[in-house]
């Protein structure tokens, strides 16, 4: 029998099926754990720290708004095979994920909690990097490599030999590990066999005469040279003499009764010596392979030092050309970042940094201030003149009509389809796009009760009610006058995160549809307020805002429904107003269309919604206005 025999057969001791089964799921590698809950991330310094529901599993980190919309689909995810999680030095309970230049902030209620989803985004890096302990590429019955595992071996780079071939090594030790304990064990239970027979046969040599222990004592020898049991060679065809030796003692009836563990020592041996010879070049060769990535480890290590210090060197170069050539007024440090970076016990700002950053937001508002200045005084010097005579009339007065003739279209023919409708409001798009970016018409077909068409278009044109309904500004400006019923608005609107914020630079006319007009139809009033982005030199585009190209149209019909007798007067409850809401607005920038028509179906109802009811609220307690309502509040600037 060879020595190859007994390294997979342990001298006669195949596994069985069961037990390779079982060696198998002990070997498997354990997956990582799939890990989600609710932890604290920063969003912007609007919002602060916010609580998300993060989900970690198949090495990416997801979050949602809440558990609830995590069928919708998330808000965003990072995958942390490339990622690097940097615990933060003076909170225990944060943490940072960074890849490239993403970072998320994050903390949990708990260091233990935080420490949970350290150590999961660790293993699913592990994971995702191969780093894990696979099955030996030894069979148990042979010790040589199977041919799949070789032909793969050779088609990978000289790193992913290294690698793969070290685990393979440590797996292979746990395999002779297994050998050598299952080897020990037999012969452990042999031993213990011969000792309870070295028992049994002493007892009964108490109750046996001398006579007998004689006869016993030839019988143990013949079985002992039958069995080869001490291994004594028969040299010249003689048989040297016997001498004592432990297993003599045991007879042939305790060879019958223990039988089954007779094992083959010589077999035994071997097996012992091929396993720990197996375990000794697996060491030596695990050995090998570290000492080559240590030293490829050090070359990389002086190469990543070398280039730290040239782009060290660069850096200051840079700062001290900066400081020599820039003057003093302007050295002053943005500083931008994180959490970190805002007021509080764990602010990473130094006092200058801390002081510099608040008199660039004070110098920020001063400017405005400057430029609202400059703009009342402009008002002031300029002669008052009529909407006929400024540069921008023939493109309002051609706009405003063709809108009006748009408005007045039928939704019938299979153009338009209906994508929302509660009571008497109905809301109708096409789909269109330009250059990838969702520019859908939308047209809104509305009546009301207990307002006038006059009333309602003029708190949707006047400026000093419009922070009143509309919810999304932040700022309005008149930035011209061009008469009594047209103006030139620029409106800042609230940034809504992870978006950039934009503005919206256009003329505002409202106009009153003479009733020889067909226009007007069997209406009491019609009322229209058309809206057209524009320029202005006072507003260029600076890229700081993405900004909005829009063209809006609102016309009102009232109606007097029911008819009032001869000699009564109008009331409210006789005022049925018709609204049509026509818009083509292009956002700009970037943004998913199927994120963009989702916000539009769900914002534009609530919208046309909320201000129809503003306007009757506004209104219940007024005298009815078929014309004539004014601006009140003649300031050029509005803040939210």
């Amino acid at each position: 029998m060879s020595e190859e025999d007994y390294v997979g057969g342990g001298g006669g001791m195949a596994l069985s099926d069961e037990e390779s089964e079982e060696d198998a799921l002990q070997s498997y590698p354990r997956q990582p754990v799939e890990l989600q809950g609710t932890v604290s991330k920063w969003t912007n310094y609007i919002h602060g720290w916010q609580n998300r529901f993060m989900v970690l599993k198949d090495g990416t980190m997801s979050y949602y708004r809440n558990n609830d919309e995590t069928e919708y689909g998330c808000r965003g995810s990072i995958s942390v095979q490339k990622a690097h999680v940097k615990p933060h030095e003076i909170d225990e309970c944060r943490f940072d994920v960074c890849l490239n230049d993403c970072v998320w902030y994050l903390r949990t209620p708990t260091v233990e909690e935080k420490h949970q989803w350290v150590d999961a985004i660790e293993q699913h890096k592990l994971e995702n990097n191969g780093l894990r302990r696979h099955g030996s590429a030894i069979s148990l019955t042979s010790n040589t490599l199977s041919t799949t595992s070789g032909s793969s071996l050779k088609r990978t780079k000289e790193s992913s030999l290294q690698i793969s071939g070290l685990h393979e090594k440590l797996a292979e030790i746990d395999t002779y590990r297994d050998i050598v304990i299952r080897q020990m064990e037999a012969l452990q239970s042999y031993f213990d066999a011969c000792a309870e027979s070295l028992k049994e046969k002493k007892l009964s040599e108490a109750n046996c005469n001398g006579h007998g222990l004689d006869v016993d004592g030839a019988a143990e020898a013949e079985i002992a040279l039958d069995y080869n049991l001490g291994g004594s060679p028969i040299v010249g065809g003689r048989r040297p003499s016997p001498h004592p030796h432990p297993h003599l003692s045991i007879n042939r009836e305790t060879l019958e009764k223990h039988g089954s563990y007779a094992l083959d020592f010589r077999g035994e041996a071997l097996t012992f010596k091929a396993t720990t010879a197996g375990i000794l070049t697996t060491l030596g060769h695990c050995v090998d392979i570290m000492n080559q990535r240590e030293e490829s480890f050090k070359r990389r290590l002086e190469r990543e030092g070398e280039k730290r210090k040239r782009l060290e060197e660069k850096l200051k170069l840079a700062l001290s050309l900066s400081s020599q050539e820039a003057p003093p007024s302007s050295r002053r440090v943005m500083v931008m970042g994180g959490p970190d970076y805002e007021e509080g016990p764990h602010s990473v700002m130094g006092e200058d940094e801390f002081f510099d950053a608040v008199e660039s937001a004070l110098d920020k508002m001063d400017e405005e201030e400057e430029f609202r200045e400059r703009l009342r005084l402009k008002q002031l010097a300029a002669p008052h003149k009529t909407a006929m005579t400024h540069p921008l009339w023939p493109e309002i007065d051609r706009v405003t009509r063709e809108q009006l003739s748009y408005a007045q279209q039928d939704v019938d023919g299979g153009i338009w389809q209906l994508f929302a409708e509660e009571g008497e409001m109905k809301m109708y798009r096409r789909e269109l796009e330009e250059d990838g970016l969702v520019v859908d018409p939308l047209k809104a077909v509305h009546q009301i009760r207990g307002a006038s068409a006059h009333e309602m278009a003029h708190h949707f044109w006047s400026p000093d009610v419009r922070f009143e309904w509309e919810t999304t500004l932040e700022q309005v400006t008149v930035l011209d006058r061009i008469s009594e019923d047209t103006l030139l608005f620029l409106q800042l609107h609230k940034r809504v995160w992870p978006t950039a914020q934009r503005d919206a630079l256009f003329w505002s006319h409202i106009r009153e549809i003479p009733k020889s007009d067909p226009a007007n139809c069997d209406a009491h009033d019609t009322w229209i307020v058309c809206n057209k982005s524009s320029e202005h030199p006072d507003a260029p585009n600076d890229g700081k805002c993405v900004r909005v190209d829009l063209t809006i149209c609102f016309v009102c019909q009232t109606f007097i429904d029911p008819p009032v007798a001869e000699g009564e007067s109008v009331s409210r409850d006789n005022l049925l107003t018709k609204i049509t809401y026509c818009s083509v607005v292009n956002p700009g920038g970037w943004a998913p269309a199927s994120v963009l028509r989702t916000v539009y179906k769900r914002e534009y109802p609530k919208f046309l919604k909320r201000f129809t009811q503003y306007v009757i609220d506004k209104t219940a307690d007024q005298p009815i206005a078929f014309s004539g309502l004014k601006i009140k509040d003649q300031n050029k600037h509005w803040r939210g």
